[in-house]
C-alpha cells in the first residue's frame, strides 16, 4: 500500500514526506542524547550522596575497607556521635543558622526595595545607573576584593558573624535585584495607581500591594541567598577572627586532620552540615523555577 502511495503521489510530495521522515529521526536522535546526558548528570549528583550517606551510617573498620558503596552491617551511628563531639556541632549550627537568617532577610528586604525603586523610576538618570552599578558589581567576585573587606571589617569590628552576614547581604544585592526587577516591570500599575488615589503613600502600596504580588521572586531570593550562604566557606574563615564563632564549613577545614583515619565521621559531618540545604531546596525547589520563569516571561 505504502509503495503504491508512492508511485502515484506527484513527484513533489516524495522529498517532502522523507524530508519529514528525516526531521522526525533527527529529532528523535536528539530526544535521546538529550535523555543519555541527563541520566549522566544525574548520576554524576547521587553517587557522591549515596556515597557519604552509606559512608556515614559505617563502623570505622568497615569505613576503610575499600568499599565505598557497600551498604553499612551493622549500621552505626557513633561516626555521627563523634562528628558532633569533634566540631561542637550545636554551636556551629547555630552561628550558621544565624548568619544565613540574617543573609535571607536583608537580601530579600534590601534588593525588593531597590528593585521597586528602580523599576518605578527607570527614566531618572540616577535610578538607570545605579541599576547598571550594581550589574557591575557582578564581576566583583569576594576573592578579589577579600584583602580589602578583611582589613576594613577589622577596622569597624565586624570581624565576627555578624560582619559576614552583612557582607554576604551586599555580595547577594546585585544578582537579587536583577531578579527582583525584571519581576516588578511586569507588574501591572493600575493596581499601584489605584491604591494611591485612595490615599496610599509609596510605602503601604509597596508593603501591601506590590511585595505580597512579588512572593515567588521573594521565595527564589531567599532559597539562592540561604544557599549561597550556608555553604559559604572562604568568606568566614578570612573574616571571622575567632576560631569559636566559625561556620559549619570552616569548622570541618578544622578538624579535617582529625577525620583523616575515620571516614565515617569525616562522611557523617559531611552529611549534618549539608543536610538543612538539600531539605530545604527539596521542599522549595518549586518556587525557584516559578520565580525564575515568571521573571523571565514577564
Amino acid at each position: 500500500m505504502t509503495a503504491q502511495t508512492l508511485t502515484t503521489t506527484t513527484p513533489g510530495q516524495v522529498p517532502v514526506r522523507r524530508g519529514r521522515l528525516r526531521r522526525r529521526g533527527g529529532e528523535e536522535r536528539r530526544s535521546r542524547g538529550t535523555t543519555i546526558a541527563l541520566v549522566v548528570c544525574t548520576l554524576a549528583v547521587f553517587a557522591p550522596l549515596y556515597a557519604t550517606l552509606t559512608m556515614s551510617f559505617k563502623t570505622t573498620a568497615q569505613s576503610v575497607d575499600g568499599q565505598v558503596f557497600s551498604l553499612p552491617s551493622p549500621i552505626s551511628i557513633d561516626g555521627f556521635v563523634e562528628a558532633w563531639r569533634l566540631t561542637n556541632f550545636p554551636r556551629g549550627f547555630a552561628i550558621s543558622l544565624f548568619v544565613t537568617v540574617v543573609t535571607v532577610v536583608g537580601t530579600v528586604a534590601l534588593a525588593s526595595l531597590a528593585a521597586y525603586a528602580i523599576a518605578r523610576n527607570w527614566d531618572r538618570r540616577f535610578f538607570r545607573w545605579s541599576f547598571y552599578y550594581l550589574l557591575a558589581a557582578m564581576f566583583l567576585p569576594f576573592p578579589v576584593l577579600a584583602l580589602s573587606q578583611v582589613k576594613l571589617t577589622g577596622m569597624v569590628g565586624l570581624a565576627n558573624p555578624g560582619g559576614v552576614a552583612l557582607l554576604h547581604v551586599m555580595f547577594q544585592l546585585s544578582f537579587s535585584v536583577l531578579l527582583f526587577t525584571a519581576f516588578i516591570r511586569g507588574l501591572p500599575e493600575e493596581l499601584e495607581e489605584s491604591a494611591r488615589l485612595d490615599g496610599a503613600t509609596t510605602w503601604t502600596v509597596f508593603r501591601y500591594v506590590v511585595f505580597p504580588m512579588m512572593a515567588p521572586m521573594s521565595a527564589t531570593v531567599a532559597i539562592f541567598a540561604f544557599l549561597a550562604s550556608w555553604n559559604d566557606f572562604m568568606m568566614p574563615s578570612l573574616i571571622t577572627a575567632d576560631s569559636t564563632l566559625q561556620t559549619l564549613p570552616v569548622l570541618q577545614s578544622v578538624f579535617q586532620s582529625q577525620f583523616s583515619s575515620s571516614y565515617n565521621v569525616a562522611f557523617a559531618s559531611y552529611l549534618m552540615a549539608m543536610a538543612p540545604a538539600i531539605i530545604v531546596y527539596l521542599f522549595t525547589q518549586r518556587w525557584v523555577m516559578a520565580g525564575v520563569t515568571q521573571g523571565a516571561i514577564k
